[in-house]
């Protein structure tokens, strides 16, 4: 199994911690988050949309976007509830996360830490406001329950915990956000936990 990365991406992050979880091996080829003058002639045939992470399985087949990869990694596992309604809400943090954290968040981690030329303050700024209102979601979301979904461990939270732990990096301060930073802890105690630089 190929992984075509990137080590700084949340969006890869996930797909690492996860295998990492599964105890499954797999070769990874590290690509540029700044630098994609060669996404074409990499990923041209893999995926469409030119983005990592895709995943080539030993059979020649691909499946790229990390929430995708992630859903069907998890399958049968401790990490996918086998109950559809738990199921349906890790699907609903799923589309939350690339609706409301990733545009946000990440984006703002992004220009702050690795752009090259970062757009203007004031653009910065108004896409940091829009993720503490995804922050603030997120807080009401988690309450006093140990995690997202049924009250146990499931990619929603690997999902999520990608990119809010490493907010900090893009000028989120996430002390006025107590259930986060406690699920936070809580996610990085899980077994088979990896960081985001490992």
């Amino acid at each position: 199994m190929l992984l075509y990365d990137s080590a700084v991406s949340g969006n890869c992050y996930k797909v690492r911690l996860l295998l990492a979880k599964l105890g499954i091996s797999y070769e990874r080829r590290e690509l540029s988050v700044v630098d994609r003058s060669n996404r074409s002639e990499i990923l041209g045939a893999l995926n469409p949309a030119l983005r990592v992470p895709v995943l080539v399985f030993d059979d020649g087949r691909t499946l790229a976007e990390s929430n995708a990869i992630i859903s069907y990694l998890a399958e049968g596992t401790e990490y996918l509830p086998s109950d559809r309604f738990e199921r349906a809400k890790v699907l609903q943090w799923l589309f939350f996360e690339q609706y409301d954290l990733e545009p946000t968040i990440a984006v703002v981690r992004f220009w702050v830490a690795f752009a090259e030329n970062p757009p203007p303050l004031a653009e910065i700024e108004a896409r940091r406001e829009a993720g503490h209102r995804a922050l603030a979601a997120v807080n009401r979301g988690l309450g006093d329950r140990p995690f997202l979904v049924g009250d146990r461990f499931s990619i929603a939270d690997i999902a999520l915990y990608a990119y809010i732990h490493v907010a900090p990096e893009g000028g989120f301060e996430l002390g006025g956000y107590p259930s986060i930073g406690a699920w936070l802890e809580r996610v990085a105690a899980q077994p088979g936990h990896v960081k985001i630089d490992a």
